[in-house]
Order: structure tokens, then C-alpha cells, then sequence
């Protein structure tokens, strides 16, 4: 593939690497007589037919956007065949009724997002008898029970989709959905996915993402919506330019991260609704940089389809809601494809984004640190996490996140090796089976510290402070405990080229070092001794193989305080040619 060379800067690179992208695709789409992509065997927490219907309607995220450039008939008439046959009560390939929560809701935002560009080259395409069971189809979902989140801009997207393909708006309905979408907005541009612990790439890539696409398509029937949308993206880019690093690569943290590069898709929206929160070069660049740094990385499949996980194949640390299509959400990102040659971005050269050393993004309950001149980047997140979410704890509760050392998940059980501790500490009854900070009890942000409150063991108060120094910090773990504790704290997780890590052990210090990268624990107060730590393979989202450093110790009931410094170092290349 010659996605690597592609540098993302003008329309035609993007076309050319949506193209490169779905080339995998192409063949059973064109051939399948079903109406859905087959690409794997992994299941998910739905049925397969609607895996597959998945896999076939996710890649209109990028086609419909690409089909106002490029028309490709063949491919709008295959799929125009797979919707017919997919909405029709009477074919033996109908999808089925929609149920409560159903999956086909999720996948109608991209359907509805093709109707919308797509008004004469698809919906006029249809015969009036496909027409009618598309809608019928689609109506279904307006009577749907659905979580309180996001979803309800499904809602809201197959609304307006149906009105600009003349079918009668509920008014009363959209509106009372906008109103559910706005008591979850909390300022500075941010919303809550539903639940107030809830700030992730959810944010971006679906609220901000579909109320630009409202904005769009609504701002005659409702300017003054379409503005709030706009007025909250504009506000909240200010923010979420500091979750990149200077080499693309966003801060990991959160669940679905298996959709990687639709974390820049908030961006490609702006372009869509022509919003310059920044300057369009700022967006230039920071889009290239994203797009050539995600697609150098070996995220494919040996046929080429994008695979589950995230700087590999990896389905340790997928959610239950990833089947083999889903990685095709990232396909957002090509919404500016449907923007004119003209538009001032395309014409735009690309600038570095200015930023500060560290920002406080309080309502995103972060507080992020730029350091080696912004090539990398380090999150502290507060009170953030998911209950029943796939590895919610790694996923949301570490103490730090970096851009260039990635973090890990749990595997098998929750032995110290197989849970793969990095970045937090680890406390256990008996030495075999360990805890982390999951939900925090309470939590203070400030622009020099974090601080969490949180128990992992009734009977067990910790309140652990975190001090950002560059690329290193202090921890302090302030313990109140009735029984004997076994604990572990761990560093940042370092890739292995080889079978063993490279590093070096000395009394309560440890270090690891492989490339460019360094981690270093430094035990200062209340630590036994370090070592270094090889978890099971396939936990680190960016390395295959891993290890980190890591301190241990035991106390007794009572009350102890833990101090240690850690630090995650990056080498440039020009620091490494001095």
C-alpha cells in the first residue's frame, strides 16, 4: 500500500487514501448478494447479520463525503441493491425489525449522512418502492428505546435525513432530543456521554461531529441550534488541539479506541461546515500529522482490511461492541472529501499550532503537560471512568497517559503480570490478586496537581497526589488501611525487541530503555524495592511485547505514605545524533 507515502495535504491525497483504504472492500461489495461485508470471524455483543450489515454501512462515512468528488456508479448501485434488499420486509435478506438499544440505530447515522449529501445520486436512484421501505425502515428507530447519550443524535440525524427526503418533521420530538442532548452539555464546549464521568473521543467524533453535520442541514429550520453546535465546537477545539502531540499521535485514553483515526474526524468536520476554530493551516497540519502517523503504523490485516485493536492487531483490549467492521468508524475523518476545491482549507499551508506547556482542560477533567516541544504529550485525567466497560480501570483510571508510551489492559486474571500494571498502583490482600484506582471517591484538579480520593478495598482510604515535573511526576499515596496490604507501582510501559527487557535494577530504583524511549521509578519513601516487570504479550495498546519498572512493599494496618518519582523520557532524533 502506498498509504505510508501519503501526506495528506491536498483533496486529492485524501481521495487517493480513502481509495487505498477500501480497496479490500471493494471486491464483495461490488459481488456480495447479500446486504453485508463478511471480514472476520470475531463476534461481537450483536448477531452477525447485523456485524456484517455493520460492516457494509460504516465505510459511507468516507463514500458518501467521496461520491461528491468522485461518482463511482458501479458502487452506488451495489449498494443501492444491498439497501433495497436490507429494508425489505419481504426479501429473505431483510436486516429485520429494529429492537430496543439495536445496533442497526448506530449504523443509520452514516445512512442518514449519505441521504443528506446525497439527495439525487442515491434517494432519487432508489425506486418508490425502496424509497417507502428505507423510511419505514428508519422510522422504526424513532421508537426505539435507546441509552441517553450520544445515540440521541441518531435520532436527531434520521430526523433531518427523512425531512430533506420530504417526508414530514416532528418538530416536537426533535426538539425534546436536542433538549436531552443539551443537559448533557457542561461548558468550555464539553458534553457528558450520558454519564458525568463520561469525557472520551465520544465528545469529538459523534457530538461535536454530528451537531456540525446539524448545523449544515439545519440551519434554515433552525439557525439558532445550528449556531449553538457551532458556537460549542468552536469553543471546544481550543481545547482539544492539546490531545495531540506534534507527530499526530493522540493522547490514548478512553473506550473505542479501536476507531483510531476518527479521534482527528472532529476536525474534518469543521472543514464540513466551513467553522475555522483555528486557523485552517493549524487544521492542516494537525490532521496530516494525525492521518500520516496513524496509517505508518501496522494496523492492518495480512489482506489489508483495518483490524481491532490499536498500533497492532489487538483484540485484548477491544470492547464488546467491536466486530471485524467497526474499525471503519475512523472513516469519519474523510467527511471533508465532500468540501469544494475551493474551500480555504485545501488552499491552506500547513502551520504549527502554537500551544502552552500545559493546559488545564477542566471541564474535560484533564490536565495535560506538552513537553520535547510538543512530540509528546501527557494526560492526567480525574474522576473519569466507565462501570462496565471493558477494561474501564485501564482505560480511564491510570494516574497518566502518554502519547508516546501508550498504557496497558489486563489479561487473564489479575495476577501482577497478567493484570500489567503500568502507571498505577496495584494493592492486593494476598499478594497474588491486585486492585487498581478504579471510580474515585472525590478528586481535585488544579493547573500543578491532581488529586484522587478512592478506595479499592472496603476498609482501604487512599488519597494519591500527582505533581506533572516535564516528562517526569511525583506520586504521594496517602494510606489508611484496617488490614495488611501487598502493593506494586508501576512506570511507564517500554517496548521489547527481544526476549528480555533492557534495564537495570538498583536497590528502590528501576529503569527500562529500548529505542527511544526511557521509564525510571524512583522510590524516595515507604517502597521494599523495584524491579522490572514483563507482562503477558498483546496488553500494551502500542507494543506487542512490553515491560515497565515497577516498586514493591507490604505494610501493616495503620496508616503509610507511599512517595516515588517516575518519569517517561523520549529521545528525538536530533537529540540522539549530539
Amino acid at each position: 500500500m502506498n498509504l505510508r507515502k501519503n501526506d495528506f495535504l491536498i483533496k486529492a491525497d485524501y481521495a487517493k487514501g480513502l481509495e487505498e483504504l477500501l480497496q479490500p472492500l471493494r471486491k464483495e461489495m461490488l459481488e456480495a448478494d447479500y446486504p453485508g461485508l463478511h471480514l472476520g470471524s470475531s463476534g461481537a455483543v450483536y448477531d452477525q447479520k447485523r456485524s456484517d450489515m455493520e460492516a457494509l454501512i460504516r465505510p459511507l462515512w468516507g463514500l458518501a463525503p467521496y461520491w461528491e468528488m468522485v461518482t463511482d456508479d458501479a458502487l452506488r448501485d451495489a449498494y443501492i441493491d444491498k439497501l433495497t434488499k436490507g429494508t425489505d420486509p419481504s426479501s429473505p435478506y431483510y436486516w429485520g425489525d429494529i429492537e430496543n438499544y439495536d445496533q442497526y440505530i448506530v449504523e443509520m447515522a452514516a445512512l442518514s449522512l449519505t441521504l443528506l449529501l446525497h439527495h439525487d445520486y442515491v434517494w432519487q436512484a432508489l425506486t418508490e418502492e425502496a424509497q417507502k421501505n428505507i423510511s419505514t425502515w428508519l422510522k422504526q428507530a424513532l421508537e426505539r428505546k435507546i441509552p441517553k447519550n450520544n445515540w440521541t443524535f441518531f435520532k436527531v440525524l434520521i430526523r433531518v435525513a427523512l425531512f430533506h427526503c420530504g417526508e414530514e418533521l416532528d418538530r416536537k420530538m426533535l426538539q425534546e432530543e436536542l433538549h436531552l442532548i443539551d443537559s448533557m452539555y457542561v461548558g468550555e464546549g464539553w458534553y457528558v456521554d450520558g454519564k458525568t464521568a463520561q469525557r472520551d473521543y465520544y465528545i469529538p467524533f459523534a457530538f461535536h461531529y454530528y451537531g456540525l453535520i446539524y448545523s449544515v442541514y439545519m440551519k434554515e429550520e433552525d439557525p439558532t441550534g445550528a449556531q449553538r453546535f457551532i458556537d460549542r465546537a468552536k469553543c471546544f477545539a481550543q481545547d482539544f488541539i492539546y490531545y495531540f502531540d506534534e507527530d499526530g499521535e493522540a493522547l490514548p485514553y478512553g473506550r473505542s479506541l479501536a476507531y483510531r483515526f476518527a479521534q482527528g474526524a472532529f476536525f474534518s468536520a469543521l472543514v464540513f461546515a466551513d467553522v475555522e476554530a483555528r486557523p485552517w493551516g493549524e487544521i492542516k497540519g494537525l490532521l496530516s500529522s494525525h492521518l500520516k502517523n496513524w496509517l505508518a503504523q501496522p494496523i492492518f490485516t495480512f489482506d489489508g482490511r483495518l483490524s481491532i485493536g490499536y498500533h497492532y492487531e489487538n483484540m485484548v483490549m477491544a470492547e464488546g461492541y467491536n466486530a471485524p467492521g467497526s474499525p471503519y468508524w475512523a472513516l469519519k475523518t474523510f467527511l471533508l472529501l465532500a468540501v469544494p476545491e475551493d474551500h480555504p482549507f485545501w488552499q491552506a499551508e500547513p502551520v504549527q499550532i502554537q500551544k502552552k506547556k500545559r493546559r488545564l482542560v477542566k471541564n474535560g477533567q484533564m490536565l495535560l503537560q506538552c513537553e520535547k516541544a510538543g512530540h509528546h504529550v501527557l494526560g492526567f485525567p480525574a474522576g473519569l471512568f466507565i462501570e462496565g466497560q471493558a477494561h474501564a480501570e485501564a482505560k480511564y483510571s491510570k494516574f497518566v497517559y502518554s502519547t508516546k508510551f501508550g498504557f496497558s489492559v489486563p489479561k487473564a486474571g489479575v495476577r501482577y503480570e497478567e493484570g500489567a500494571f503500568d502507571n498505577t498502583l496495584a494493592l492486593s490482600m494476598d499478594a497474588c490478586y491486585f486492585r487498581t484506582k478504579g471510580e474515585t471517591l472525590n478528586f481535585e484538579l488544579s493547573e500543578d496537581h491532581v488529586r484522587h480520593y478512592w478506595s479499592p478495598f472496603s476498609g482501604v482510604e487512599i488519597c494519591t497526589e500527582l505533581y506533572p515535573l516535564g516528562e517526569w511526576h511525583v506520586r504521594i499515596h496517602e494510606i489508611n488501611t484496617q488490614q495488611t496490604l501487598f502493593f506494586r507501582e508501576g512506570g511507564f510501559s517500554v517496548g521489547m525487541k527481544g526476549r528480555q527487557a533492557q534495564g537495570t535494577v538498583s536497590g528502590e530504583s528501576a529503569s527500562v530503555d529500548e529505542g527511544n524511549l526511557t521509564s525510571h521509578i524512583i522510590g524516595i519513601e515507604g517502597y521494599d524495592e523495584a524491579m522490572i516487570v514483563q507482562p503477558e504479550p498483546n496488553t500494551s495498546l502500542f507494543f506487542p511485547r512490553s515491560s515497565f519498572p515497577s516498586l514493591k512493599g507490604k505494610i501493616s494496618a495503620g496508616s503509610h505514605r507511599l512517595i516515588c518519582l517516575v518519569g517517561g523520557e523520549i529521545k528525538r532524533k536530533e537529540e540522539a545524533n549530539e
